[in-house]
């Protein structure tokens, strides 16, 4: 990328970012929640590209600065000093024009939502569901790792342990950017609990991540919704197994049924399950973008097809594989519980390299 040409995108874009600054401070636009919100996060996205841009300016104008001395200097001893300070800054200028390249691809705009996780048992019988099981705590131990919070929403528990299906809210920074990537079937190879002579089964269990809606992402309207109220299931007590205050709700044009079952009140499970049901709405137009994306390069992000294997656990080998970057790690233990960030840093790596490819394209 030519010297010139990242200069005249970064000037545009601290351009962009003052206007969006004064603009965010405008009574008219505060009383707007939905473009105030908006604003707000595009200010904050840019905020990374001025530091840069900022940076570069002055790497240059000290490279500028030690080529006069070059050019106009008699003494030899500050001559040799301003050459390595060319030669330092040159280097420094090309690293960060390589930070940049990145900095300046489009980021997907649900990359900084919370993110709503589903985990659900796939073949193998009761293997699947103590599997879904396990990948609960690999992913619960994770989150509480990078600081996130979670809250189960819905379950159903596995007839051996573990899990049916279970769906988690994860909230923080950023999070659906990283989580995305374990969108897919994951197989384990092991025997069994239930298995007496010893033979390695193949099960699988298959997870969904999903960017949470925000209220102003979708209008939801209550009169599209059906609300039905039951008794929860499993443990939480006798207030929550003998009241009605689980919650289904019922999006009539769509069909899409959630329900939540966690909370002891009705109206806190009606909150969740309306959240929860904004999310797979907003998930239906989201699914077309990744379709489209998927269609014109190759990502590491799941579409939504959930026969696409992503990755392999091997109990017997203790070895971990991830089939989109053909990655094999043999570290399972600590995998399982909980150490996945290599894994998703090196999808993210990979991810961004073919999104600068097609950028240059």
């Amino acid at each position: 990328m030519a010297e010139n040409s990242i200069l005249r995108r970064l000037e545009g874009l601290r351009h962009k970012f003052e206007e969006i600054g004064q603009q965010i401070t405008d009574p008219a636009v505060m009383a707007d929640m939905k473009r105030f919100v908006a604003l707000n996060k595009e200010y904050r996205e840019l905020e990374p590209i001025v530091e840069a841009y900022d940076k570069y300016k002055n790497i240059l104008s000290n490279i500028n600065s030690s080529k006069e001395i070059l050019a106009t200097e008699k003494d030899e001893e500050m001559r040799e000093m301003a050459k390595i300070e060319v030669d330092t800054l040159e280097n420094q200028q090309s690293e960060l024009e390589e930070e940049i390249k990145f900095l300046l691809i489009p980021a997907d705009p649900q990359d900084g939502k919370n993110a709503v996780l589903e985990i659900r048992a796939g073949t193998g019988g009761d293997e699947a569901s103590i599997f879904a099981g396990d990948l609960y705590r690999m992913y619960t131990k994770f989150i509480e790792t990078k600081g996130w919070k979670y809250d189960v929403s819905d379950f159903s528990e596995g007839t051996a342990g573990g899990y049916k299906e279970v769906i988690l809210n994860v909230k923080g920074n950023g999070v659906y950017g990283v989580l995305k990537y374990e969108s897919g079937v994951h197989r384990v190879q092991r025997v069994p609990q239930t298995e007496t002579q010893g033979r390695v089964h193949t099960s699988a269990a298959t997870v969904a991540v999903l960017p949470e809606a925000e209220e102003f992402d979708i209008d939801l309207r209550m009169e599209d919704i059906r609300k039905d109220t039951f008794c929860a299931s499993g443990p939480g007590g006798q207030s929550v197994n003998t009241t009605y205050s689980a919650i289904r709700l019922t999006h009539i044009p769509s069909g899409i049924v959630v329900q939540c079952q966690d909370q002891k009140s009705q109206l806190k499970n009606f909150d969740k399950a309306l959240g929860e049901l904004r999310t797979r709405l907003y998930n239906l137009e989201y699914q077309k973008y990744l379709d489209e994306i998927s269609s014109k390069r190759k990502t590491m992000v799941s579409t939504g097809d959930r026969s696409a294997k992503i990755r392999t656990y091997n109990y017997p080998q203790g070895r971990v594989t991830d089939h989109r970057i053909n990655l094999t790690l043999y570290n399972l233990s600590a995998v399982m519980d909980g150490d996945i960030g290599e894994i998703i840093d090196k999808l993210q790596m990979a991810e961004n390299a073919e999104r600068l490819r097609a950028s240059e394209e």
